[in-house]
């Protein structure tokens, strides 16, 4: 009942925008501010790991070896992907376009940051990016997904039909001698 309510509710509607610009701020403001600055993951990801020790360790023994095996020798990607990658969240949340895929990234980034134990804002803006997942379309109903959903499901579908292929048109029946 309450995601047919965040669905389909012009109140929801007008919620789920001020929660996406709001979201969409705090991504775009901390993207850029990696991207201009000279971000380096790398200082993050050893911290992370060595908070897998101990006697009770923040992060999960499978999620540190992830990051000592897999993030931080490619570090030189994450460094690129994670400023960008903020950068356009919060750009996409904050003009509503391509929103709930927007939504589902920030949430993908946020869960890595809560599983290299870093809680920060991160718990809160995680349920609130949610609430904006769930709420699908609705969530972008104020913003360019208005415009750009319909115009990319025409572009793709035209009378139920995928463009480029041609349905034959249906033939009578053959008589059998």
């Amino acid at each position: 009942m309450f995601n047919n309510w965040l669905r389909t509710n012009k109140v929801a509607m007008w919620l789920l925008t001020v929660v996406r610009i709001y979201l969409g701020y705090q991504w775009m403001t901390h993207g850029f501010e990696k991207l201009t600055g000279g971000f380096d993951a790398g200082g993050f990801l050893q911290g992370a790991i060595a908070k897998s020790t101990g006697e009770n360790p923040v992060v999960q023994g499978w999620w540190a070896a992830f990051l000592e095996h897999a993030a931080l020798p490619g570090v030189n990607f994450f460094n690129v992907l994670i400023p960008l990658g903020e950068f356009l969240v919060g750009l996409g949340l904050i003009l509503g376009t391509f929103t709930t895929f927007a939504a589902l990234m920030a949430v993908v980034m946020n869960t890595a940051f809560l599983f290299s134990g870093t809680v920060s804002t991160n718990a809160q803006m995680l349920i609130l990016e949610i609430f904006i997942v769930v709420a699908a379309a609705n969530a972008g109903k104020i913003g360019l997904d208005h415009w750009v959903m319909p115009y990319l499901r025409n572009l793709f579908k035209h009378n139920g039909k995928h463009k480029g292929t041609e349905t034959p048109a249906p033939q009578g029946r053959k008589k059998i001698a």
